[in-house]
């Protein structure tokens, strides 16, 4: 297929584009280059034949319909978003403008270029979305695909507004949709704003490590290269307008996530003292949701997909990736606000 993903200078987005290039698709990378992208996260398949990068803003219709007029994509995988929870607390209206009207543009775009192919009906539209449009559970019990949208954050309910649009389209205009939604993402070339990239790079700085609260927040954990194998199965193999939860069978609270970290950077890169001797509690972020977790039933059973690595295995690959990667964390930490506590707005 030739996909055109969109966010494939992200952090997902590009994983799934070197993945892509490495199953033999071509790729259209449609990015706009804000503050978290980075062509070095696809540099190893640049000059690979089958791989196009276009500059252009979710935000500006032309430059869509440019895109599709010139590339003419048999796919659309739909990653390109506004992510981070805290910078949408300080200000949400971004994420709105991205992740809401650049999703309906985005969506117009598509509809008009499957039209002009006359309407085939091999083409997708893939929408890559979050289990945070579900809300926060309890203690027990996971996120299906039924489960009711309960957004807390103004990312979520971002998340949760493109959702919906998706599937009006699929509804309405016949657009051949498909949706899923993911548990949290990390591995390589996570940006260094989030987590599990703070707790390394906080570690090896020997500076404090922030854990919101007293760490009892629980996340499944996906590592991102099985995210977007699932991502391709389910462009390949999915049902059109079905949606699909792609979960990491792998639960955690934050505190022992960061603990699990520190004893990997204890064995690969000794300190005079452990690196948990870092960890440190701070206020907790407004309307902080208290479990995630996903039920990957319908995936499983019918696609036949499940993810390959334990969160043992994946944090240990993640944590060598960014001992062996400095220069690339090096430059991201300059950009803006990086490093600094977000999420006050409330």
């Amino acid at each position: 297929m030739k996909i055109l993903v969109t966010g494939g200078a992200g952090f997902i987005g590009s994983a799934l584009v070197r993945r892509a290039i490495a199953d033999g698709h071509e790729v259209v990378n449609l990015d706009a280059l804000t503050y978290a992208a980075c062509l070095d996260n696809v540099a190893t398949v640049a000059d690979a034949p089958g791989y196009a990068f276009v500059q252009a803003d979710l935000r500006d219709p032309p430059s869509l319909a440019k895109a599709f007029a010139a590339h003419r994509p048999d796919a659309v995988l739909h990653l390109a978003a506004e992510s981070h929870v805290d910078r949408s607390i300080d200000g949400p209206g971004v994420f709105i403008d991205t992740n809401v009207t650049g999703t309906y543009n985005l969506l117009q775009a598509a509809r008009a270029h499957w039209n002009d192919l006359g309407r085939p009906d091999n083409f997708r539209f893939h929408h890559v979305s979050t289990d945070e449009v579900f809300g926060s559970l309890g203690a027990g019990g996971k996120f299906t695909e039924d489960t009711p949208y309960a957004p807390n954050s103004p990312y979520s309910a971002s998340k949760a507004a493109s959702d919906h649009l998706v599937r009006a389209w699929g509804e309405t205009y016949g657009l051949p949709v498909l949706l899923t939604n993911c548990s949290n993402n990390y591995g390589p070339y996570h940006f260094p704003e989030k987590l599990i990239p703070v707790v390394i790079l906080n570690a090896l700085a020997h500076r404090p490590i922030p854990v919101y609260g007293k760490g009892k927040n629980v996340r499944d954990w996906l590592y991102v290269e099985d995210h977007a194998d699932a991502l391709l199965t389910v462009l390949r193999k999915g049902q059109v307008g079905r949606r699909y939860n792609i979960g990491g069978e792998n639960e955690a609270r934050n505190i022992d996530l960061v603990q699990m970290i520190c004893a990997i950077l204890d064995r690969l890169r000794p300190w005079h003292r452990p690196y948990s001797s870092l960890i440190t509690f701070v206020t907790d972020r407004p309307g902080h949701d208290l479990r995630y977790a996903i039920d990957p039933g319908r995936i499983r059973a019918e696609l036949n997909w499940r993810p390959s690595l334990t969160l043992e295995q994946g944090l240990e690959k993640t944590v060598q990736w960014y001992l062996e990667n400095e220069p690339w964390w090096r430059t991201l930490q300059g950009r803006a606000n990086v490093g600094d506590r977000l999420g006050r707005g409330a």
